[in-house]
């Protein structure tokens, strides 16, 4: 069996904060234009975050590492390396992370990149993050999972495209609110969601969508981690699994022996859509924000290629004073205002004029 990965010093999430944007487009808005309406009894979800005209992965990143800072309480400059992961950077070539660096203040003594893995982008920069400051080549590390995500007009995918993220700054586990207890990533080829260079929307292999692709993934890094770690699921306070939809992280989370209880706070689908790279790491955000010390929680991402990366954290006494120092997820998630379809259409660029 292959061996739980932990870092070399103990460390953790020493602050977080999320961001979603305001906008939100009701998935009967596109189920009337595309379908006549005749979806509407069976939506994946209620509604979606629409990111503002102004909005990008880049501007949210920011926001959320804002949030993460002032629950962290870190002077920024102290910051050494940067990931952020998204499947919709701004540019092609010019990195997010150094933008981002820049706003921040914590430039120019820092490690910078982005990262790309679908909808594990995110999870794959937490990893990252828990390397570099686990190995000791600096104390602290950001990552972020940020996106606008895309679909097609008229797509299966349209109704669940959302925007939004969070931001995770890794540090030393005497600072953290969570200590990572270790890590487990699964990974193999299956072709299951993908765009090739110069295509503007992403594709399905619908085929491959559930089995083999989402629930192989993300019971193989589970159970794998559970087995490395000597842990049951009835040890856990709370878990987090990736929602590309409502009903996926319930029927995995069924699947893994975790009940309804570990799963109701984190479960933002129904309410924003699927955030991709950004939709594990926000269902984090929202689990911690309810989160007691001494909880036990797991996150199991899911990025189509197809991989998934799962941790377990422990939450300290330091999560009592964090909470308090940034807006809560569901700060967040309670602020919209809805908008139709048309104005999505132009915001996302979706009318060419």
């Amino acid at each position: 069996m292959s061996a739980v990965m932990k870092p070399l010093r103990n460390i953790g999430i020493i602050g977080y904060g999320a961001y979603i944007p305001v906008y939100r487009l009701p998935a009967t808005e596109i189920s009337e234009l595309w379908r006549d309406g005749q979806d509407n009894l069976f939506l994946p979800v209620k509604q979606k975050s629409v990111p503002g005209k102004d909005e990008d992965t880049i501007t949210m990143s920011i926001e959320a590492a804002q949030n993460a800072l002032k629950r962290a309480q870190i002077d920024a400059t102290k910051i050494r390396a940067i990931w952020i992961g998204s499947e919709s950077h701004p540019y092609a070539v010019k990195p997010s992370g150094t933008v981002v660096a820049q706003v921040l203040g914590i430039v120019p003594d820092i490690l910078s990149a982005d990262m790309e893995f679908a909808c594990k982008a995110g999870t794959e920069a937490m990893q990252a993050a828990s390397a570099f400051v686990g190995s000791g080549m600096g104390d602290y590390a950001l990552a972020i999972g940020m996106d606008t995500a895309q679909g097609r007009p008229g797509d299966a995918l349209e109704y669940t495209a959302a925007a939004g993220g969070a931001a995770y700054i890794i540090g030393p586990a005497e600072e953290s609110l969570a200590i990572l207890e270790g890590s487990y990533s699964f990974v193999t080829d299956t072709p299951d969601f993908f765009r090739r260079a110069y295509q503007h929307y992403p594709e399905h292999g619908n085929r491959f969508t559930g089995d083999p692709a989402y629930f192989k993934h993300i019971t193989g890094s589970v159970t794998k981690l559970l087995e490395g770690l000597n842990l049951e699921p009835s040890d856990f306070a709370a878990a987090v699994f990736h929602q590309p939809n409502s009903k996926f992280p319930q029927k995995i989370a069924k699947q893994l022996g975790f009940t309804s209880e570990q799963i109701k706070h984190g479960l933002l689908a129904p309410y924003i859509g699927n955030t991709y790279a950004g939709a594990s790491p926000l269902g984090l955000t929202d689990v911690l924000d309810y989160s007691k010390p001494g909880d036990r929680v797991l996150i199991a991402s899911f990025g189509s290629g197809a991989g998934s990366d799962a941790f377990s954290f422990i939450v300290t006494d330091k999560i009592k004073d964090a909470v308090k120092r940034a807006p809560l997820t569901q700060d967040y998630i309670g602020r919209s205002i809805k908008i139709d379809y048309s104005r999505y259409a132009r915001w996302r660029k979706k009318i060419n004029r």
